[in-house]
């Protein structure tokens, strides 16, 4: 499939993933992995620990080199052509280190001129962007002074400040609050609204049943089920569809030294 031609639903490709395949000391961490993510979809990726999930983004962002198999962003090979491919997207990694001895605002104005912003709309989106977060009472705080769930915050602001085509976000509402969460949905479904992409792996099932139209189920680095929400679960909520789907066991009860009665 190339750019220019219809992909699933009819709609072009935003992401697409062929044959992908990774390993580390010998053990399998994506299994020939097939995914296509449509433009302007709200797409979830879900699967349990170890997964692959966190691997497949990674090679999908260019942070690792797949063993097999191409990962392709708006028709561009990611590793073949990185910097094309790199320009049009915004990227949320789980756990990675960011500048913590700049500002907030600072921050936010580095990310943007990184890819060739001018500072003076840097700065203005940075602020904008801020106050969707409510971060603006802390933009000239160091990041290294923020909260968890702040400093999540400010890394969307980073992924977002050169308007991006395609969002990938690794966990982006892990250690965030309720409000700040239904703010940061807003914000990406406005995104999607706007033709925008936005591909999320989260281990909430109840987040992605209520914000995504398609969604993926992965485990042991291969997918079990993808399609649109309602596809997946079949007639069931995502998480018990996803409980099948994954397997293991489901504990109902606790040993009988935790009951004080």
């Amino acid at each position: 499939m190339t750019d220019d031609e219809p992909g699933v639903d009819g709609r072009m490709s935003a992401i697409e993933l062929r044959a992908l395949r990774k390993a580390f000391d010998g053990v399998v961490a994506v299994d020939d992995i097939d995914l296509t993510v449509p433009r302007g979809s709200f797409f979830g990726l879900v699967g349990p620990n170890g997964a692959g999930k966190t691997t497949s983004l990674s090679i999908l962002t260019g942070l690792l080199a797949p063993d097999a198999g191409t990962a392709r962003i708006l028709g561009v090979d990611v590793h073949s052509d990185p910097i094309p491919a790199k320009r049009s997207i915004g990227v949320l990694s789980d756990g990675a280190q960011m500048f913590d001895r700049l500002t907030g605002e600072q921050l936010v104005v580095h990310a943007g001129m990184l890819h060739g912003i001018p500072r003076a709309t840097a700065r203005s989106r940075a602020r904008d962007l801020f106050e969707l977060l409510e971060l603006t009472s802390s933009a000239s705080k160091l990041v290294v002074d923020y909260s968890a769930g702040m400093r999540k915050k400010v890394a969307i602001a980073a992924a977002l400040v050169h308007a991006p085509r395609v969002l990938i976000l690794d966990e982006p509402f892990e250690s965030v609050d309720p409000v700040s969460a239904v703010n940061i949905r807003g914000i990406l479904q406005d995104f999607v609204a706007g033709s925008g992409t936005v591909l999320v792996s989260s281990h909430s099932m109840d987040l992605v049943e209520r914000m995504c139209d398609r969604v993926a189920v992965v485990a042991s680095g291969r997918i079990l089920a993808v399609g649109t929400i309602d596809e997946v679960r079949a007639g069931l909520t995502l998480e018990q569809r996803f409980v099948d789907l994954v397997g293991g066991r489901t504990n109902t009860q606790g040993p009988a030294w935790l009951r004080q009665s």
